[in-house]
């Protein structure tokens, strides 16, 4: 926790209601977005026992395993999901935009893309399981499942696996992405349940953020938020409901098991609406639309896969694969990072207290420096800058600034609280600066050791290269007979 955020807590604390973290909301948010809360039987890893999805607040779809342990209900849950899932992914697959690349072919991508928000960690977590259970399934031969069952799985699996990537916004946690903008007078665990966190932020009328948490406690009235129910819950109501149907099979004993977990699925469905709605009321950062252009980059590459009959997503990724996926996700993560301070003045503040940022005035400025001598002359202006934050920076660090961005600069000196910069990039062609490029006295700048730029790909071998030391080329997908009795739990 920066300490920006614990001072957050505490003003939380003392004042009784949430404190924000942020200005703007710092990931997209759909105009249709699918909400799905799934619930899973107690003890069962990945046994789904109901789910409530959709994207009309109105009209929610309720699905149920009446007996989770049953492979055919299993499985019967899993194809009504998939009616409910592949639709909303398809229509998002019809129109296209071209992308003109400078020095490569240009390619077509997908103008929206799907939007799956789930309750928390835990349900996030669910859906990967669930597809990691339903990729590998076959339509045809022993164990048969409806042919909607693995494409289900491949698309679960790839929404898991963006989710991991920083700064995209295909799978959202709701309490991760509230928590991320607002700041509760509780605990990061307590954070983690949907109802006392937005009883924090967004209370009552006549009632505070703290009145409204203890009240959320009670899970009588807020039952928890899936995938996990509550014990009493299961022994007294669900337990007996579960019984009664295996028992009897009749549709009496399912529609009893089927009231059981609307009423323990449907407040948090309302949750969820009252969670997008508060982030919704926040303006988009400036960053959201180029990282969801990846996103729709991402989902259209996947999509286009799956038409040209690609395999499932394996098990394991290679040591190739492994590798090319860090390095995307470090990439990833220091553009988000970048982005998020340059977007935000509240999120820049964190690293101004650590000293990887600060804001000051410029105090004098050398706009027509140059370094070098005949042909390779390279205009350098320089750039004093006094400042009163801590600065925590070694001559030579590369900065970037919010106010000029894709400019970057070097850090020079610092001599008390006077810092001097040298600007690099970013200032016109020539060795005459552009007008406005080169930051003038009296002018309030901010510079921080952030810098958002592009990164080439890591330099790696293809992976049938790949050498011995490191498994050797990884093998062929050729589905196996066992692979259909691979456990749900």
């Amino acid at each position: 926790m920066s300490t920006l955020a614990a001072l957050a807590r505490l003003r939380a604390l003392r004042s009784g209601s949430a404190q924000r973290l942020a200005t703007v909301r710092h990931c997209h948010l759909s105009d249709r977005p699918m909400v799905l809360i799934p619930l899973r039987l107690a003890g069962e890893a990945a046994a789904p026992l109901a789910a409530m999805v959709g994207t009309d607040p109105d009209h929610p779809r309720l699905l149920v395993v009446p007996q989770p342990r049953d492979r055919d209900l299993r499985f019967a849950f899993a194809a009504e999901l998939a009616e409910v899932m592949l639709p909303y992914i398809e229509s998002l697959q019809k129109a296209t935009e071209t992308v003109e690349r400078r020095g490569a072919e240009p390619y077509e991508r997908c103008l929206d893309a799907p939007q799956l928000i789930v309750p928390n960690p835990g349900a996030a977590a669910f859906v990967r399981l669930l597809g990691r259970s339903t990729r590998f399934r076959r339509a045809e031969g022993p164990f048969a499942v409806h042919p909607s069952v693995p494409l289900l799985g491949r698309w679960l699996t790839f929404f898991g696996q963006r989710a991991g990537y920083p700064g995209s916004s295909l799978l959202l946690s709701a309490t991760e992405t509230l928590s991320a903008h607002w700041a509760t007078g509780q605990s990061a665990l307590e954070d983690a349940n949907l109802a006392s966190l937005a009883g924090w932020i967004d209370p009552p009328p006549g009632s505070t953020g703290a009145a409204a948490a203890k009240e959320a406690e009670d899970p009588l009235i807020w039952p928890p938020a899936g995938p996990a129910t509550d014990p009493g819950f299961d022994a007294e109501v669900l337990a007996p409901a579960i019984r009664a149907y295996e028992e009897t099979r009749s549709d009496q004993a399912a529609e009893r098991v089927r009231a059981a977990v609307r009423s323990q699925l449907e407040p948090t469905w309302r949750l969820m609406w009252r969670a997008i709605g508060l982030l919704a009321a926040l303006p988009a950062g400036q960053g959201c639309a180029g990282r969801w252009e990846a996103d729709r980059a991402s989902f259209t590459s996947f999509a286009a896969q799956i038409a040209e009959g690609a395999p499932p997503q394996p098990k394991r990724d290679g040591a190739v694969g492994a590798a090319a996926r860090l390095a995307r996700m470090e990439r990833a993560r220091a553009s988000y990072d970048a982005q998020r301070a340059y977007d935000d003045p509240l999120v820049m503040a964190g690293y101004r207290l650590t000293g990887e940022a600060f804001t000051g005035t410029v105090v004098s400025a050398e706009p027509d420096r140059t370094e070098g001598e005949g042909r390779g002359r390279k205009l350098r202006p320089l750039v004093t800058v006094r400042t009163t934050d801590p600065v925590r920076l070694a001559a030579g660090t590369r900065l970037g600034t919010p106010e000029r961005r894709g400019q970057q600069a070097e850090l020079v000196a610092i001599e008390g609280e006077h810092v001097t910069l040298k600007i690099v990039k970013g200032m016109g062609r020539g060795t005459t600066a552009t007008p406005g490029a080169v930051p003038e006295a009296g002018e309030r700048v901010c510079y921080a050791a952030l810098l958002d730029e592009f990164q080439p790909p890591a330099a790696l071998p293809a992976p049938e290269e790949t050498p011995w030391t490191h498994g050797g080329p990884p093998p062929e997908h050729e589905p196996s007979e066992d692979e259909p009795e691979e456990e749900w739990s």
